[in-house]
């Protein structure tokens, strides 16, 4: 019989998500125009795109790490929550403002630090989850990130007459919102134990994380940003009006499929569930390589949807069970470093070899690296308690 979920934790989980599906609602009114404001209305090319972005999501993955060890360090997790969520909206109001690209940076380098929540935020969700759970839960935030992205994209779409800056200004309104009830319905978690905990170090890390750390490494590598994937559209014909329809269809799946991957990976396993998301972008990349016209853009973006949906509630429960005791926080946030300090290389070089190259150079380079990082997380063993 299944054990009763306990109400806190559960009351937990739904503060977290309703958090969530805000943020991305704001984020999301930016990110379907980001590409074309950056490189049309602000005058950038692709390189100085793939730098912006790039760097962006070098910041995240500091953020995340420095984040992570100081909230088991502190033994506090709610402070990070919360700021994270406010410099989202803050950022934005510098976007609104911004006219050049290269005052997009400081913002962007603001926006990104946001995600100092997520490691101390996914660590409280994985203490009160169980491993009968844990990947639904997990499954339930992104869930709800991509419904707050689908309801972001619609304003969007509604409202982009109104100008960038005033939709910028808009998209700052529901983090704000966010952080109100992260800070009136979120309790401090207390750890009962008496040990300190001096964060993660090398020697805390077993063979199996190492595996996996460089698995997820090799693959975010290839891994450029949604931007790209945008103007390969654009490059195929589609209109710029079609851009933030096609990233509506990628986050509607990514929304609808997020909570069964999570549940498949409850049953079967974290591993099948992860390899199947490498596969689904492995197949939006060919598919990138042969796309002609509106039905092949939306097939990609389709399994770009089905990608995100199975990657990331997956990625975060390995991270957590194969993390040392007491040291969650700190391995996911050095989990989120290793990613995010590759997709900054990731992106940045897939516009170089797109500028100097070919476009199509850097599709042939992830194909290679997805398949050597589906070989490296082969390797990897997980906990068995934590596969039905």
């Amino acid at each position: 019989m299944p054990e009763k979920e306990n109400p806190q934790s559960v009351k937990t989980i739904r503060i977290f998500a309703a958090a969530s599906f805000l943020n991305d609602l704001g984020s999301d009114i930016v990110y379907p125009i980001w590409p074309m404001f950056v490189t049309t209305t602000l005058g950038a090319n692709m390189a100085m795109l793939g730098l912006i972005d790039g760097l962006g999501e070098a910041v995240v993955s500091l953020s995340q790490a420095a984040s992570g060890y100081f909230s088991d360090r502190l033994r506090r997790r709610k402070v990070f929550i919360w700021l994270g969520y406010a410099f989202g909206s803050l950022s934005r109001i510098g976007y609104a403002f911004s006219t050049l690209w290269s005052q997009l940076i400081p913002f962007r380098v603001f926006d990104r630090m946001g995600k100092i929540r997520g490691a101390p935020r996914d660590a409280i969700v994985a203490d009160v989850s169980t491993d009968q759970n844990r990947g639904r839960n997990f499954g339930l935030l992104r869930s709800m990130d991509n419904l707050g992205a689908v309801c972001g994209i619609v304003i969007c779409l509604l409202f982009i007459d109104i100008g960038y800056q005033n939709l910028f200004l808009i998209a700052a309104i529901p983090s704000a919102v966010a952080v109100f009830l992260i800070v009136r319905f979120i309790k401090e978690p207390h750890d009962a134990s008496t040990r300190v905990f001096k964060g993660l170090s090398f020697r805390n890390i077993s063979w199996n994380l190492w595996i996996f750390f460089l698995a997820s490494a090799v693959f975010a590598l290839g891994a450029f940003s949604y931007s790209f994937l945008l103007l390969y559209a654009r490059d195929a014909g589609l209109k710029p009006s079609m851009m933030p329809v096609l990233y509506l269809i990628f986050t509607v799946v990514a929304a609808l499929f997020s909570v069964p991957f999570g549940r498949l990976a409850d049953l079967i396993g974290r591993k099948p569930v992860m390899l199947l998301s490498f596969a689904c972008w492995g197949i939006a990349c060919v598919g990138l390589l042969a796309m002609r016209g509106t039905v092949g853009a939306i097939l990609c973006f389709i399994f770009y949807g089905l990608h995100r949906a199975a990657l990331e509630p997956v990625q975060k429960t390995l991270a957590s069970e194969l993390s040392p005791e007491g040291l969650r926080a700190s391995t996911l946030g050095a989990y989120q470093m290793v990613i995010g300090l590759c997709a900054f290389p990731s992106s940045f070089v897939a516009g170089l070899l797109w500028t100097n190259l070919d476009k199509m150079t850097p599709l042939h380079l992830s194909l290679m690296l997805t398949i050597l990082s589906g070989v490296l997380l082969s390797l990897v063993k997980e906990k068995k308690s934590a596969v039905k």
